[in-house]
């Protein structure tokens, strides 16, 4: 018999708020003979939207994963749902993409060493060579393809082809400073999740803690989200804030985002990872 973790399986619907929806899915997986660990759903009366996640156990199951499969994807067509099933034994692959900066890097190697991150770190790409070293002490493979505006499309290109061989499923943008190309935004939807130094939208572009730091802000914060060709208006993910006084500096500033950038990013990376966001237009539904 499968173990409990690796008999467990993940959906996740959207579609227009009907009658009958929870009940159809409900009737659905127990003729199936799954069970239901837990549920979470959100309505938004605005938008007239359902979303809902679904996580059970497939130990019991009366038929098989295809039946399943094939049993929710009629109940998707008659609601009209987009919907995503995964399966907790299919372990993703991650690609983390950096130039100079360490501190997300190492916070998420060593999230993933002490078991915070349910997947495999396929490789660390970067335009620089200098956190090569970084990758060696971890066991990650370290791709260097360095960018300028004359080479931009070829190395995305090889980088493409590169995530493609290693059969990544998520790419993070840890401190990543290089604005990603339309074609690999457009290849990778949804799979791209990028970490922003500053609470969007206030304080976008360079320099925000300087920016911060003139206008004398009380809080600072940092912003997860997935990326769009609209620099920095894709989907947000989540975010943070600190507070801050008159009596820091730029210094103590960065200081304190850095710390706020770790957590939020890897806070994203495994909201990600277990399945728990939905993207509805430039929105997100995360489930807790």
């Amino acid at each position: 018999m499968a173990s409990s973790s690796d008999s467990t399986a993940t959906l996740l619907v959207s579609c227009k708020d009907r009658r009958g929806i929870v009940a159809a899915l409900a009737q659905l997986l127990y003729g199936h003979g799954a069970n239901i660990l837990d549920a979470d759903q959100h309505t938004d009366a605005d938008m007239g939207q359902f979303f809902q996640r679904i996580r059970f156990d497939m130990r019991e199951l009366h038929t098989d994963r295809v039946a399943l499969a094939h049993g929710i994807a009629e109940v998707a067509e008659r609601f009209g749902m987009q919907y995503r099933l995964s399966y907790a034994g299919e372990t993703r692959r991650i690609a983390i993409f950096v130039s100079k900066y360490d501190h997300c890097l190492y916070d998420l190697l060593l999230r993933h060493r002490a078991g915070e991150l349910a997947c495999e770190v396929a490789m660390i790409v970067s335009n620089h060579p200098d956190l090569e070293p970084v990758a060696r002490q971890f066991g990650v493979d370290f791709h260097v393809f360095p960018i300028d505006a004359d080479n931009r499309q070829s190395q995305e290109q090889a980088e493409l082809a590169l995530l493609a061989a290693a059969k990544v499923d998520l790419v993070v943008l840890a401190r990543y400073m290089q604005i990603l190309g339309a074609d690999m935004v457009a290849r990778l939807p949804q799979a791209i999740i990028n970490i922003h130094h500053s609470f969007l939208p206030a304080f976008v572009g360079k320099k925000p803690y300087h920016q911060a730091h003139e206008r004398g802000v009380k809080i600072i914060g940092a912003t997860a989200h997935y990326v769009t060709e609209e620099l920095d208006e894709g989907p947000i993910i989540h975010q943070d804030v600190t507070h801050v006084t008159h009596h820091d500096s730029v210094a103590d500033l960065v200081r304190k985002g850095r710390d706020l950038e770790r957590v939020v990013l890897s806070t994203a990376v495994r909201a990600h990872l277990e399945d728990r966001i939905l993207v509805f237009g430039n929105r997100t539904v995360v489930f807790e």
